[in-house]
């Protein structure tokens, strides 16, 4: 008995900081960049399985788009999330796959070409599937193998596709869906020292082309490159908190073939706390702000995650 609660906490430690990225769990590409997502490269016992639901609020300037002729925008956005993950063996390697389904509500004000203006949207956002994958410092084991691995320092990469499956209206210009496909490529390194986890992660996200964008205008959308960093603290009983701060640069967009003045640099802030409750649950509360210096969100949010964890641990 004992054995199994060792696996089932250190378990619920691990694996409750893995998946939700808290903001706009929609399409905003400036905001998207810098996901605050603490712990994502931690090992897991290979079959187990996870069930997410989340809520998260957010308000402030909260713009779709940068390329968007909108002034003095603020917005209200309620984001609902439901996502699946399952910790596999990928060649001999430790690996995750997971599923991300959003759904938005929102409320919109501004100026657009010097006029007042509003506009409400409810609906899906756009799927994201990603495949996770730690190279160095994290092998694929079963539940037996697990409860005697240590972390010290491991090495990933994880690819995200984010398809367009989300509410899209060309002849609008707020959308919750992008009606274009994203990837978003990631390598991270946590190293753990005592009660503390240090992270630091690189991404880059690379845009289709948008050819309904507005009324049938074509949209492209230059590379958007953002780092990460995490401090990691363990609590008694499972629980732990984080803090975590990421910078996006780039993603300038062009509208049929001109080039606009809509450079993304935005800076963001973020603060998890985690913590198990009963033997397969656990439920994660993050805080989180964002600031730009040219473009990009500028918005303060409060979301709650909750987790269900499932699998065979022998």
């Amino acid at each position: 008995m004992y054995y199994q609660f060792t696996i089932h906490n250190h378990l619920l430690k691990s694996w409750i900081g893995f998946l939700f990225s808290v903001c706009l769990l929609i399409q905003s590409n400036s905001v998207t960049a810098q996901e605050l997502e603490p712990r994502s490269l931690t090992n897991l016992p290979v079959g187990t399985n996870f069930i997410l639901a989340g809520y998260s609020f957010s308000k402030g300037d909260i713009l779709l788009d940068p390329a968007f002729p909108i002034e003095d925008l603020n917005a209200q956005l309620h984001a609902f999330v439901g996502a699946y993950a399952r910790a596999i063996n990928f060649f001999g390697l430790s690996s995750k796959v997971d599923v991300i389904v959003p759904y938005a509500i929102g409320d919109w004000t501004g100026l657009y070409t010097g006029i007042d203006t509003a506009t409400s949207r409810s609906g899906f956002g756009d799927l994201r599937v990603r495949l996770s994958v730690n190279m160095l410092g994290a092998p694929a084991l079963n539940g037996s193998q697990f409860a005697e691995y240590k972390q010290k320092t491991i090495f990933g990469i994880n690819v995200q596709v984010i398809l367009p499956t989300g509410q899209y209206f060309p002849e609008k210009l707020i959308n919750l869906g992008s009606n274009r496909f994203t990837f978003r490529p990631q390598l991270g390194i946590s190293h753990r020292t005592g009660p503390w986890i240090l992270e630091a992660y690189m991404s880059g996200w690379f845009f289709l082309r948008n050819t309904n964008f507005l009324g049938g205008n074509k949209l492209n959308q230059n590379p958007l490159l953002a780092i990460k960093f995490h401090a990691i603290r363990s609590l008694p009983k499972g629980m732990w908190v984080a803090g975590g701060i990421g910078y996006g640069i780039g993603g300038r967009t062009i509208i049929n073939e001109e080039e606009k003045d809509t450079r993304i640099s935005a800076l963001r802030l973020g603060i998890t706390f985690a913590f198990p409750f009963k033997t397969y649950h656990a439920l994660k509360i993050n805080f989180n702000s964002g600031f730009r210096f040219e473009r990009g969100p500028d918005f303060d949010a409060i979301g709650i995650l909750y987790q269900y964890r499932w699998g065979k641990l022998k």
